[in-house]
């Protein structure tokens, strides 16, 4: 029986594009829009501020290095402004409240860095949320397996009380490889679909 929903945060509970961060900086050179998804969003210091052992500033001295002068300015706002504003998934936020109304437990498992608890919480859908565990907090990043089974101790939790959203196919296969259901995002409507097959009540 699934007692505990527990989401991924970016392009599920948050939308997480970059190409809307650059549309919002009016980057218009197709050249200098793959420099910078290249050299911030699919940089090893994205993954290690994930990972926890970079923090922005420290990302941002080296992504630098390896930037024109002239985009300086843009790559220090998708690194330190990507989240101003938080744009919801839409139709997320009242999934998550007919959720937590029906009386399921709500959880938060991400990839993301030590500056996600300043921007959560400016996030409508975060009130619902019973707890969150953020890999920087624990230096591990999904779908490595300890990261799963952290936060199965951290909330006193059995996996097969459990159903993982996540929009990324490999974090799930993590999730169920740990014990939990899992459910691949691909939209709300197919989310719910997901749901009603493991009878999870939605109203």
């Amino acid at each position: 029986m699934i007692k505990n929903i527990v989401f991924d945060m970016g392009n599920v509970i948050l939308r997480f594009d970059p190409d809307y961060f650059l549309d919002r900086l009016n980057i218009k050179s197709s050249k200098d829009r793959e420099l910078l998804k290249n050299k911030v969003f699919r940089s090893v210091e994205w993954v290690m501020l994930d990972r926890g052992t970079l923090v922005e500033a420290e990302a941002e001295k080296k992504i630098m290095q390896r930037l024109p002068t002239r985009l300086h300015e843009a790559a220090h706002k998708l690194i330190f402004e990507w989240d101003e504003p938080l744009l919801p998934v839409e139709g997320m936020t009242e999934l998550v409240k007919a959720l937590k109304k029906n009386g399921y437990s709500i959880y938060l498992l991400s990839n993301a860095s030590v500056r996600q608890p300043d921007y959560w919480k400016r996030a409508e859908a975060s009130k619902y949320f019973d707890g969150t565990l953020i890999s920087a907090s624990v230096h591990q990043i999904k779908p490595n397996p300890e990261i799963y089974h952290l936060f199965f101790e951290k909330f006193n939790l059995k996996p097969e009380e459990c159903v993982f959203i996540d929009d990324v196919p490999g974090n799930i296969e993590g999730a169920i490889r740990a014990g939990m259901n899992g459910i691949v995002f691909n939209g709300i409507q197919d989310l719910k679909d997901g749901f009603l097959k493991i009878d999870v009540r939605l109203s």
